[in-house]
C-alpha cells in the first residue's frame, strides 16, 4: 500500500514535469524494481493527474465497486 502511494505521488510529479507515460515506466520499474505498479496502472494515474487530478489516494476501488452494483441492479 505504502510503495503504490509513493509511486503515485512521483507520477504526479512526473506529470507536472510533463513527462509521457512511456517515460514515466522506466524510471518507476527502476526505482521500485518488483514492486512496481503494472503499465496499465501507471497509464490510469497518469491520465488522471494530467486530467488535472490531485489526490493521490486510490478511491477508485471503490467507485468501481458501487458503479458494478449499480450496472447489475439496472440489468
Amino acid at each position: 500500500m505504502q510503495r503504490s502511494l509513493e509511486q503515485r505521488m512521483a507520477i504526479k510529479f512526473c506529470v507536472k514535469l510533463e513527462k509521457s507515460a512511456a517515460e514515466i515506466i522506466p524510471m518507476l520499474k527502476k526505482a521500485f524494481g518488483v514492486d512496481c505498479l503494472s503499465d496499465r496502472h501507471i497509464f490510469r494515474w497518469h491520465k488522471a493527474f494530467a486530467e488535472g487530478r490531485e489526490d493521490v489516494n486510490d478511491d477508485w476501488t471503490a467507485i468501481n465497486l458501487q458503479f458494478r452494483r449499480q450496472c447489475e441492479t439496472c440489468a
